[in-house]
């Protein structure tokens, strides 16, 4: 009889986690607080940009870029596979990254060259060809929907009680008085897994992180490549639509949307590219992000609960690393 486990959190790590557990025989379920793949205030699965690149990897721990570039890596064949088993593309596109100035060329050129990631410098840009991106809520939905079709129960609107000190957990209890039973338990639950784990023995060092960005109407053939200049991108779709962001706030759970940082994305926007102040905005939305120290995620099976798994606190790149801590958490797993 094949193991049961249950997956915390049902955002991009979760999902992908859940899937590749699928894939190696286990019989697994997904706990979400909210609804998978809906359009949720707070969720980053759902409010990033899609960027599957670590921005300005040369000043990133070698830990943080392996996971980031062993993620990224493994998205065209993925993409594909959810694309065919699902009926939604993910909408992955090889567009490309253009970093403005101020950039540290030498710095930059040395480590695309160490790292074997093809770079030209075109005037005072560097142009990365063989970046590429995937549509957020595509990519969820693809997911979502490839789960089910391999089997995998996804357990929705359903809110974890945080678990007391164990050295083994028979079942987690939900605020709503049920008690969900497993052999082994992987929280993925970004922002909120401190909250979950906060009795244990670990001390997680991750926060919120707010990020808000906007969406421009702009015609298809606007901007092809992705553009990147001092903290800011911009990230064409296919269908013309342009993502402008985007913000790191510290300010708890609080998902609001303030029109002074619309004013500050939109000026940023419009330097870069003039033409978008004729462009009209037809959403600002904000996402909670993981934060942890140096983009740091903590990917393990917990020190003192013998069931229990971590894949959280990514930061900026869990959509980017969620396929390696997937692959990483299988492997704890069966070790």
């Amino acid at each position: 009889m094949a193991k049961r486990i249950i997956v915390v959190g049902g955002g991009i790590v979760g999902c992908t986690t859940a899937l590749f557990l699928s894939d190696a025989g286990y019989e697994v379920s997904v706990v979400e607080r909210n609804q998978i793949a809906a359009q949720t205030s707070g969720e980053a699965s759902w409010a990033g940009a899609g960027l599957l690149f670590p921005l300005l990897p040369w000043f990133y721990q070698d830990t943080v870029n392996a996971l980031s570039l062993a993620g990224a890596a493994r998205y065209p064949a993925l993409c594909q596979r959810l694309h065919k088993e699902s009926g939604i593309d993910p909408e992955y596109i090889q567009s490309g990254m253009r970093i403005m100035p101020p950039v540290d060329i030498e710095k930059a050129l040395s480590w695309c060259q160490a790292n074997d990631i093809e770079a030209q410098l075109q005037g005072q840009d560097l142009w990365l060809p063989t970046v590429g991106q995937v549509r957020n809520p595509k990519l969820m939905q693809s997911l979502k929907q490839t789960l089910l079709n391999n089997g995998v129960s996804l357990i929705e609107n359903t809110q974890l009680e945080p678990i007391a000190e164990t050295d083994n957990i028979s079942s987690w209890a939900t605020t709503d008085g049920r008690h969900l039973e497993a052999d082994h338990y992987v929280v993925t639950s970004g922002a909120w897994s401190f909250e979950l784990l906060k009795a244990t023995a670990i001390k997680l060092n991750i926060k919120p992180m707010r990020g808000q960005i906007l969406l421009y109407q702009v015609s298809a053939d606007f901007l092809k490549t992705i553009v990147y200049q001092d903290g800011f991108y911009l990230v064409p779709r296919q269908d013309g639509y342009l993502l402008a962001g985007s913000t790191l706030e510290d300010v708890g759970f609080d998902t609001g949307i303030t029109e002074a940082v619309k004013q500050e994305l939109q000026q940023k926007a419009e330097a870069i590219l003039p033409t978008l102040k004729k462009a009209p905005i037809v959403k600002h939305w904000s996402g909670l992000r993981p934060g942890t120290p140096e983009n740091l995620p903590t990917i393990a099976k917990h020190p003192t609960v013998n069931n229990l798994y971590l894949n959280t606190g990514h930061f900026r790149y869990g959509l980017t690393m969620a396929p390696a801590s997937a692959a990483r958490i299988v492997e704890l797993i069966g070790e």
